[in-house]
């Protein structure tokens, strides 16, 4: 399969951090919460690949473009790598482990999934990694997305609350910051992204399924780079690609070289048969944006989908920024933004796509207010929002 042909899609858009995970166990205590009025439309979108955030041991499944049959992934567990680097490397895997390992965590979430009219109560697991000592880690987005309450777990043991400081839906990323009295063990070393070449040989540390998995380190080669994938809010990204294994709640976890540098940040792998083909986010992509990430995100509580000349004509909707669900105390919600509302400016400027709002966003602070501009039932209409 040439996966640099297959475009990826991933599963929902979520401007603001009050959306909902998604598990597939259905064994969870189900607490009884009045459920808000949402409509949303249905965007079809096929074809699965596995994010790898283990939900309570179990992987969350999004969606990809392309021609495989959905099916779950399997579970690869993996004991630590024994084996050394080649003699042209810096390190043996065992150095950059213990060089690396300190600074990896283990992030543990918990959310609710609406399930039917009840909303259940979910637990995920994914991975992260401590990059300052002010205690803030870098995750993926999908596996904090729609958490109301996330804990980290040190290499020592001890754990901590979190909190979602910022993130960017379209590159997978989020960074989250320990809360309380704490130290941090180590500080991950990041790397050269733009350096790194196929061949390269490279290590994963993370928690694959469950803690009982904690710093698990897989080895492998870097396949490929530059592997293009569209997420969802149809933008496209260069990856990593990669053979080392990579397995749900290993999501966050950093990929590492040879000289013990974080290079990536483990993201996903292909489902539907395919063995061996995992990605990462360049962590040179994720470095240009760390002054904006380490900055509280402000945010409208909306989940969209672009909708583009191809979409307005097949569902007859404006051209723009569609909003499927409004969440529940939002910013959107008091200032009357609805459920197929179409976004299609912002402070008078066209504004209809996803990458561009995010972009206005990420200029804002709580308590900014901005025009928005809408069209509902055809008729064009403006609110002022006062952002959180």
């Amino acid at each position: 399969m040439n996966t640099e042909n297959n475009n990826n899609e991933f599963n929902n858009e979520n401007i603001g951090y009050n959306g909902y995970m998604k598990n597939e166990n259905d064994n969870k205590q189900v607490k009884k919460k009045k459920k808000s009025g949402k409509t949303a439309i249905t965007v079809v979108i096929v074809i699965v690949i596995a994010l790898l955030s283990g939900m309570a041991g179990s992987g969350i499944t999004y969606y990809m473009v392309g021609k495989q049959d959905k099916q779950n992934e399997g579970t690869n567990q993996n004991n630590y790598a024994t084996q050394s680097f080649k003699s042209d490397s810096k390190m043996t895997t065992q150095e950059v482990f213990k060089k690396v390992a300190p600074s990896v965590v283990i992030v543990s979430t918990k959310g609710l999934m609406q399930n039917g009219y009840i909303p259940q109560e979910v637990e995920g697991i994914g991975s992260g990694f401590i990059i300052n000592e002010d205690g803030d880690i870098l995750t993926n987005y999908h596996v904090v997305e729609g958490a109301q309450e996330v804990t980290v777990t040190l290499s020592t043991g001890k754990e901590y609350k979190a909190k979602v400081v910022n993130y960017d839906q379209n590159q997978d990323v989020a960074l989250i910051r320990m809360q309380g009295d704490f130290k941090v063990p180590a500080v991950a070393e990041l790397g050269d992204s733009a350096k790194v070449s196929p061949g390269e040989e490279v290590i994963a540390i993370g928690t694959p399924l469950s803690k009982d998995f904690a710093q698990t380190v897989t080895k492998g080669v870097v396949s490929a780079i530059g592997r293009t994938v569209t997420t969802k809010t149809g933008n496209q990204v260069n990856l990593i690609q990669t053979d080392t294994a990579i397995n749900p709640g290993n999501s966050g976890g950093p990929l590492v070289n040879a000289e013990g540098k974080v290079i990536g940040i483990n993201t996903l792998k292909l489902a539907g048969g395919a063995e061996g083909i995992g990605f990462a986010i360049p962590i040179d992509e994720v470095k240009a944006k760390l002054d904006i990430l380490s900055k509280q995100k402000v945010s409208l509580g909306v989940k969209v989908k672009n909708v583009d000349k191809a979409l307005s004509k097949e569902y007859d909707i404006p051209e723009g920024i569609y909003i499927a669900e409004v969440d529940e105390f939002s910013a959107a919600e008091k200032a009357g933004l609805k459920p197929g509302d179409v976004i299609v400016k912002i402070d008078g400027k066209d504004t209809k796509t996803f990458d561009k709002l995010s972009a206005v966003l990420n200029t804002k602070t709580s308590g900014d207010t901005i025009k928005v501009t809408f069209i509902r039932d055809g008729k064009t209409k403006t609110t002022d929002v006062a952002l959180k």
